[in-house]
Formats: C-alpha cells, structure tokens, sequence
C-alpha cells in the first residue's frame, strides 16, 4: 500500500525502517509481508519459466535454445570446423543470455556429453567431463553442431516459429525451435524450479518416433496402444532396467519410477579366480563412485567375498570394470549383496514435467507425443505457407518476364523512348497488362537475359514452379496430406539417426538375465548360506511332462519299473551347483539361466517322484508360440534340427553379455524341432519324418558353424512331410541304439491310440546328407502317419501327466508296420544314457555320462 508519511509505532513490525527524509522527498511504507510474496513470486516465474524447466515442444530450456540457435547463427554446421567454446559462450552472453558464462557452459557442456544425452547436439573437442569428473575450462575446449542440432534448427529461417525480443530488445530470438524430432523424450531432461522439478528419462529414437508416427494417423490413440512404440527409457549408458510397473505407471501419470541395474557376467578372469564383469553402469553412475561404494560395503561387512576391484576402463573398449571374488564364493549371491549395498542397482523417479504454452504440466507419454505432433504440424504448415508465397512470388515474376520475352522488341523500344524509369513502368503497365512488381522487374533485366535460352529457362522454371505451388497448396488444404508430410519428415530423421536399442527391459527380477538366486533375494541369511554353496558336479534333470530337476551330486539314479508311475527324460545335462545350462527353444533361441536356481531333487529312494521338482513353464516363461525344445550344456557343440529338414551344428561361442540369443537363423514359418549334444564327427544323427521316412549319417557331413548361420539341408522331405524327431548317438552305443516310433490313428479306427514299432538302429543303412532316407513304419489302415519318434538308448513311453506306457518289447524289422497299442503313448523319453556311469563313485569333474535312470 501507498500512504504520506505518518507517525508509527515502534511495535509495527511490518513496515520497513525508513529515514528522517528531506523536505522535498516522499516516503512510501511497504507491507513487507506483501512485498516478499510479490517479490517470490516474480522470481519463481522467472526460474520455472526462464530456467529449470524445458518447453514440452523442443525440449529444451531457454539457456540451451539460445546456445543451438546462436551456433547456427555463427555457421557452426558439422562440416566446418570446430571453434573454441568461450567463443560460442561469449556470443551466447552477449547477445541473448546475460546470466554469466559459467551457467552457460555448463549447459553447453551437458548438450555434448554422449553419457548424459541420448543423442548429442553438441559435438565437443577436448575434455567435456565424465561422469566422475567434470569438463576443463572453456579456454581449453572446442565445440561446433552436430547434425541432430541441424535438424533441431533447420527451417528457422522460413516462418516456422515466433520470435521475440531479447533482453535489450536489440535483436530477436527464437521462443521455440522447430525440432525435427521429439527432443525432450530421446534426450530427457532434468532440473530444479521454485515448488517443482523435472526428471525425465532419454528414449530411443527411432521408438519415439515410431510413436510419434502412430498418433499422427490415429489422435485418439491411448497409452497402450503408444507403448507398444515406447516400451520403455533407452539410457545412454545401457544396462538393464528391472521392472516395467513403474514406466506404465509414469507413462500414464506422468509420474514414476524404475530399477537400473548394471549389465554384468560372470567369467573367468584368471586360472583360479572368477570375476564379475561389468560392461554397462545404471544411468548416471560412474566408475569411481562403484569403486568407493565397493570398498565400503566390504569395509563394513556388508557384503563378503570380494578379493579386489579393478578399473579397465579406456576409450578403445569402453567401460569394463572387474569385481574379483574369493574362492568358493558363489558370484551370484555375492552379486545380489553388490546389487543392495552399491549402486550396481539405482532408482529412476520419472517426473515429467514440462512448460506447456508457459505453464508447468505434468505430463504423459501421449500428452508429451501429443504436444510435440501439434507444434511440429504447425511448424510444416507455417513453412508450407512460407514457402508457397516465396513461389507464388517468383511464379508471378517469371509471367511478366514471359509476356514481355514476347515481344521484346517493343519493350527495349517503350524503354528507350521514355525520359526516366517512373514513365517506362506506367507504359510497360499499360502496354503489356503488368503489375508494377513484374515492370520494375523487367526494368531490372540484364542484356543478357534475354537470349532464347533464357526463354526455355523461364517456361521450365514456370513448369516447376506451377508444380510445386499445387503441392503445397494440397498440403495445406489436406489435413491428412499434412500429417502425412510430417510422418515422413520424421521417418527420415528416425532412418538417418537411429540406433541400436542399448538398455535392456527386463519385466521382473525373476526374468532378469542377472545371475542370481531366490535365496538371495529373500533375506541376507538365505544369501549368506548361498554364498557357501559348493560347486559340486550335478545333473540338470527336464521330463517329458516338463518337471525341471538337479540332483545334488552326479550319483547315478536309481530306475524304477517300466510299469509304475514315473516321468522319463527329455533332456539330461551334466554341470555344476555353480555351473549355466542352455534352454533351446522351438524358435532357435538359447535361454542361459545358473543351475543354482534350479530346486534340488531329494535323495532318490527305490521308487523317487518329481515332487522336488518346478514346472518348466513357470520357471522359464515363454511367449505365446514359443515352446522348450530341450536343455544343453553351453560347452559342447550342439545339434539343432527344424521342421522343414534343417540340420545344424553349432560352435560353443556364445556372447558373454547375454542370456538371452538365437543359436540358428529360421526360415519363414520354420521352427526347431529337436537339439541334442553333436560334439564328435564321428557321432551318428538320425533324422526321423511324421512320414516315418529316416535318415542317418555321420555328424562330420555338418561342420559346425556360427550362432547367426541358417544349417545346411538335412533331409530331403516329400510334400507336406516334416521332421518330427532327432536323435545324436555317440560311436560306441550304435550297436545298441533303438528307434521308436509311434502311429497317429484316425479317431474311428484302432481305438485312436495308433501302434508303436521298436527297431535296432544298426538295420538302418547309413545314407547322404539332404536325401530322403529310408522307410522306418510301413502304416496300416486308419494311420496317418507318425506323432511320435525316438532315437537312442532304453526308450521309455509315458503320457504328458508322467504316468508310464508300454511299448513293444520285442525289436521289429525296419520296415515292418507296429504293434497296436492298449493306451495312447504321449512322449517317449530314455531312463539311461547310451554311456552309463560307474556306480562306485561319482565323478568329481563335469562328464558327458548320464545317468541310468531317475524312475
């Protein structure tokens, strides 16, 4: 309030001191209470809005708008050199950002740093900081634009956005960039305002803007249907994030959070120690602060079994950092103490606030994908139209130029014969029905402008012109068109910058390609015990009614009757408590997950169940249409086997950093039917068809190739004919080698249970590779052919539930039909192995041996 100066009272606390004044001078009181609110309030809309937070548009804050458009202002395009950053600095201050260098080059800096911006817009010369440590000074280093800072400011220059004064009103800036692509959800942002704040991950490109693409053909898509786009952040610094709950959450709301864990493996990184390794760090994590962090945690008995940190970090392998463990530590109980103690596993809270026409929002994935799809239909249309009154413009001069090339005679003739410009334009006006743009035009022509080949120029330039101005007009005129010319601006932006996905998203801790165990997760004694547990030999057990099994040492298992209930093996590995074992799946992928995660079976007793045992399904989820072929050991070479006749023999070179990879490349609607160890040249592989033709050779007609290879053709299948069966027999158990197989009966005929047939392999001949074999079940009426085949030693039969089924004792010829079944047999399996195990002693070393029998 306002008021002339009065007498107050000492005790009036809320007016400001004021001096005896002069005769001539006023004294205005202040609410001081009234004053501050004023006051605040002014310099929290001056932080939120010209600071901390970045407009939902570009994505950028002012400071770093000022820096993109005075470097474009300055040439500094990625074809030119690079110039020393106080000089960018210098001209950003001067002329549009008063607010001191230092604010300044910090701002350009983080533009710069790859580990902070998910795409760059600053190319930086010199030491622009780590995340450890931070940048030299501005004297030191260099900077110019990178091509994505281009097409952040391309077009500026055409109407596309407003400008407004700068803080002298001397020149004009920029309130927006036209930015080509979604800036402010590829590179995220960051910030602290007065009352508010904004943390927003970076994302990848090339989903946002398929996103982006989608909600500019359907408005009225939802979130949903938009994060089948955008499933999650894509961090610069990759790693894993654990759980996508809070990402839906925030992707909704606007508000959120998520787990980062690091991208780490376990090897060997010496002759008796094991390592974990780590490749990728959680997003804003460096190497310095793990090590501290480390070091404390092992310090403070929180965390045991570390024997030593070590940094191998350069510039020619990136980040690679090894955390050494003691013998007889288990790395993956050591790991989940690193994952609670240390920042090997960060959090990410998601707040996504932004200025939206000047006001803070907090805002959505579609209200983010939305307000940019606005601005950027705005900016093309404002261009368009910039661009067809540029072209109208020329269209209209090359008329008159036109028209007076018809009769140039008489034009050079009105020139001449008029005493001055003012005269020759009224009467080129009058003579020729000119505009007097198009007369002061052709008043301005060179001599030489009007030779013949000029004439040919004009009519083409006229073609094109007229061509180019209903392109224009029809984008304006089309919403549709327009949308359309903006999807494609931005799929070229997406096809020129691009990227691989670098950060991987992980459902649950349960699906993570982590290396750890549930006791682990549990609580710190669980974990303790797991750390101790001893790498001893084991067998990794998979039934046919998918029970998934290991047996605490590699004692052979007792076999129980062939007529009691029991579960047969589809797959048996030899391994380790501490060891990996590979899933292979009907799609050509290898799931890797520890053997210590797998229930241990209890000592087996004379007639054992599978009562220890977990469901496969739960234990490795799989998508729809992908279905577990079988498990392997991930050191010996593997036979894959696909429906079309395929066979492959694939090298143990997996990728360290993944537990997760395709071990063959498919055809179009060809799976992977069987795999099996192949790891000698001389091993025998049998092929097997649903047409019961069968085929065998020698493992040494298939080398061994890579994991990205296609296989060589297998066995040469008659139409709709497909492989149902695979069987590798090592050189020794030959002789002994069985074949089964099993009918499928029309439901009218034999009962539907089919017949089954079994034969000694030896009275099949050995054939080439890619032929059609021979006939291994000649059928009987009602038979359609086979469901079931098996090679190998001690078939047994059984139904999917596990409980057994007879099947033919007596061997039959080749080519003979099968004996009629009195149940349907629904798997066939073994309960020994082609090499059996000395039952004195366990072997104290991993072996290829399997065990006899488990029922």
């Amino acid at each position: 309030m306002a008021k002339k100066s009065t007498p107050r009272s000492t005790a009036d606390s809320k007016l400001a001191p004021q001096t005896v004044p002069d005769q001539d001078q006023k004294i205005i009181d202040i609410d001081v209470s009234a004053e501050m609110e004023q006051s605040f309030l002014e310099y929290a809309y001056s932080v939120i809005y010209s600071r901390a937070l970045p407009d939902a548009r570009d994505g950028l804050k002012p400071v770093q708008r000022r820096i993109l458009y005075m470097m474009s202002q300055m040439g500094l395009t990625p074809e030119k050199g690079h110039v020393k950053s106080a000089r960018v600095v210098g001209e950003v201050m001067g002329k549009l950002h008063p607010h001191g260098d230092g604010a300044i080059y910090d701002a350009m800096v983080r533009l710069a740093q790859d580990f902070n911006m998910r795409l760059p817009l600053v190319d930086g010369h010199g030491n622009f900081g780590s995340v450890d440590d931070g940048p030299a000074a501005s004297r030191y280093t260099e900077a110019k634009m990178t091509r994505a800072a281009v097409a952040m400011t391309a077009d500026i220059g055409e109407d596309t956005v407003e400008f407004e004064p700068n803080y002298d009103n001397q020149i004009f800036q920029p309130s927006v960039l036209p930015a080509a692509f979604p800036n402010l959800l590829v590179n995220g942002a960051s910030g602290i305002a007065v009352g508010m704040a904004t943390n927003m991950p970076p994302h990848h490109l090339g989903e946002v803007i398929a996103a982006a693409q989608h909600l500019l053909a359907h408005p009225e898509a939802d979130t949903a249907a938009l994060m089948k786009f955008v499933p999650g952040p894509d961090l610069p610094s990759g790693g894993k994030i654990v759980g996508l709950e809070g990402i839906k959450e925030a992707y909704e709301t606007g508000r959120g959070s998520f787990k980062m864990r690091a991208s780490i493996t376990v090897e060997q990184v010496s002759a008796r120690r094991t390592g974990l390794v780590i490749t990728a760090l959680p997003y804003g994590v460096g190497p310095e602060k793990v090590i501290d962090k480390v070091k404390d945690a092992v310090n403070n008995k929180k965390v045991t079994g570390v024997a030593d940190v070590v940094d191998l970090t350069d510039r020619h392998h990136g980040l690679r950092m090894v955390i050494e463990l003691k013998s007889g530590f288990n790395p993956q109980a050591v790991l989940a103490q690193l994952y609670k103690h240390t920042p090997l596993e960060e959090s990410f809270g998601i707040n996504n606030v932004a200025l939206v026409d000047g006001q803070p929002r907090t805002l959505g994935l579609k209200e983010l994908l939305h307000v940019y799809v606005h601005h950027r239909l705005t900016v093309v249309r404002r261009r368009t139209e910039y661009r067809l009154g540029k072209r109208r413009d020329r269209l209209h001069l090359v008329q008159g130029l036109l028209l007076a090339l018809v009769d140039i005679d008489e034009v050079i003739e009105i020139i001449r014969s008029c005493d001055d410009a003012a005269t020759a334009r009224s009467r080129l006006m009058m003579v020729f029905d000119l505009t007097e743009v198009q007369a002061d035009h052709i008043l301005q022509l060179r001599l030489r402008q009007l030779t013949k080949f000029s004439r040919i120029e004009l009519e083409s330039e006229q073609a094109e012109l007229t061509a180019a101005i209903a392109e224009l007009e029809a984008i304006l005129a089309s919403d549709d068109k327009l949308r359309e010319t903006v999807s494609d601006e931005l799929g070229q932006i997406a096809e020129s910058f691009s990227d691989p996905r670098r950060t991987a998203l992980l459902k649950s801790e349960e699906l993570a390609p982590v290396p750890s165990t549930a006791q682990a997760k549990k609580s710190p004694e669980k974990a303790a015990s797991a750390m101790m547990i001893a790498d001893d030999p084991c067998w990794v057990i998979l039934s046919t009614s998918g029970q998934l099994v290991r047996t605490v040492d590699r004692t052979p298992l007792v076999a129980a009757g062939r007529r009691k209930r029991h579960d047969v093996f589809q797959s048996v590995v030899a391994t380790t408590a501490r060891g990996e074992v590979g899933a292979v799946t009907s799609t050509g992928r290898i799931i890797r997950f520890n053997t210590v995660d797998v229930p241990v079976l209890s000592q087996p007793t004379e007639s054992p169940t599978m009562t220890d045992a977990v469901k496969v399904s739960q234990f490795l989820p799989l998508p729809d249409r992908e279905d577990l072929v079988g498990l392997v050991p991930l050191n010996k070479v593997l036979a894959l086997a696909t429906r079309q006749g395929v066979i492959k023999r694939v090298r143990d070179e997996w990728p360290l950093n993944q537990d997760e990879f395709d071990a063959i490349s498919l055809k179009t609607n060809d799976q992977v039917v069987a795999v099996a160890v192949a790891d000698r040249d001389d091993d025998t592989i049998v092929l097997i068809t649903a047409q019961a033709q069968l085929l065998r050779f020698e493992a040494s007609k298939v080398r061994p190739q890579g994991r990205h290879a296609g296989g060589v053709a297998g066995i040469k299948l008659s139409e709709e004919d497909e492989v149902i069966a695979l069987g590798v027999i090592p050189a020794v158990a030959t002789e002994q080698a069985e074949v089964v197989t099993v009918t499928e009966a029309e439901e009218d005929l034999l009962g539907a249970v089919g017949s089954a047939k079994r034969s000694l392999l030896s009275q099949f001949p050995a054939k080439g590779r890619a032929t059609r074999g021979v006939r291994a079940h000649r059928m009987l009426r009602g038979e359609t052919g086979l469901k079931l085949a098996w090679a190998g030693s001690d078939p047994r039969g059984s139904t999917s539930g596990g409980t057994a089924r007879n099947l033919p004792t007596e061997h039959s010829d080749r080519d003979a039909s099968g004996v009629l079944l009195d149940s349907a047999v629904e798997t066939v399996g073994t309960a020994s192995s082609p090499v059996t195990v000395n039952s004195a002693s366990a072997p104290s070393e991993p072996s290829d041996q399997q065990p006899e029998g488990l029922f």
